[in-house]
């Protein structure tokens, strides 16, 4: 049986191992919007995405902790936890298919702000008022990068907010439980629910990949998924959820990236200024809580 462990306090590789994470989610949605133009329907992409995530979950995991590894210490809570990804999956790739890959994630920026709100009645974390500000202050860089009020409005738009609750409440839960579960068991819990659920909803409408491009995709998204959720649940092991939560604004670094090479969307200039206030927002939040640690919430 593999070793629990325990919460560490590794402030800083926690967060770059966060950083690498959010960069698979974005591999995620980029699969998953290429899959909805492909054609594939929104039940088989959800479907794709865990089933891989379990298959490599149970080689990676099973031979070396054997049939142990699905046991949890906690299930009341990783039910809830893996019932949280799936709903913020499967919402995120309905939006997905409606909203453009920028807008979707831009509403997931507000992550932080909802996830640093709930951590301090779930985890009972203590945040500080300029964490707070420097938080919204990141926000409001991704609104000068989306500028929503110049688009057209989508009733979508709200499948994506619900999206953003389900998340936030995913990461709460990863973080509540992360000294409790081992992680090969929060990867074939999270995983191995969701390909069940998923399957029988999957084969009602299913559609073959029809060329070697498609195939690719098909497989990549359930290993960016594995990949992804592997490093956020290592450091949510080793940091507070409201100190993770604002490097999610990295991920405009990586769906930038992936709007050029992939769907062929050039960042604009309001691109570039709000990429330097999220970033600002960011290394401060990461400066205040090294030298804090440990004191009075700021």
């Amino acid at each position: 049986m593999g070793a629990l462990r325990p919460r560490e306090e590794r402030l800083t590789a926690g967060m770059l191992i966060m950083v690498l994470a959010v960069t698979c989610f974005t591999g995620i949605d980029t699969s998953a919007k290429w899959l909805s133009n492909y054609g594939m329907p929104v039940m088989q992409i959800v479907f794709a995405r865990y089933a891989m995530h379990f298959l490599l979950s149970v080689v990676f995991f099973v031979p070396q902790e054997g049939l142990s590894a699905f046991k949890s210490n906690v299930p009341k809570k990783q039910l809830l936890r893996s019932t949280a990804l799936l709903v913020g999956t499967f919402l995120n790739f309905l939006a997905l298919s409606y909203l453009p890959l920028s807008l979707t994630i831009s509403i997931a920026f507000a992550t932080p702000i909802v996830v640093t709100l709930l951590a301090i009645p779930l985890l009972g974390e203590q945040v500080g008022l300029r964490r707070v500000i420097a938080v919204c202050v990141g926000f409001i860089g991704v609104l000068v990068v989306v500028q929503p009020w110049g688009a057209g409005f989508h009733p979508a738009v709200f499948i994506s907010l619900c999206t953003l609750f389900a998340a936030s409440f995913y990461y709460v839960m990863t973080r509540m439980i992360a000294g409790e579960e081992r992680n090969s068991t929060m990867q074939l819990w999270s995983s191995g629910l969701a390909t069940a659920a998923m399957l029988p909803l999957a084969l009602q409408h299913w559609i073959w990949p029809h060329d070697v491009t498609g195939w690719i995709v098909f497989f990549a998204i359930g290993t960016f998924g594995m990949t992804g959720h592997v490093f956020a649940t290592t450091a949510h092991r080793w940091a507070d959820a409201s100190v993770l939560s604002p490097m999610i604004y990295t991920q405009l670094v990586s769906a930038t990236l992936a709007g050029i090479v992939v769907f062929g969307t050039w960042p604009t200039i309001w691109t570039l200024i709000g990429a330097i206030i999220i970033i600002g927002s960011g290394l401060y939040i990461w400066n205040r809580e090294r030298t804090k640690k440990g004191q009075t919430p700021d």
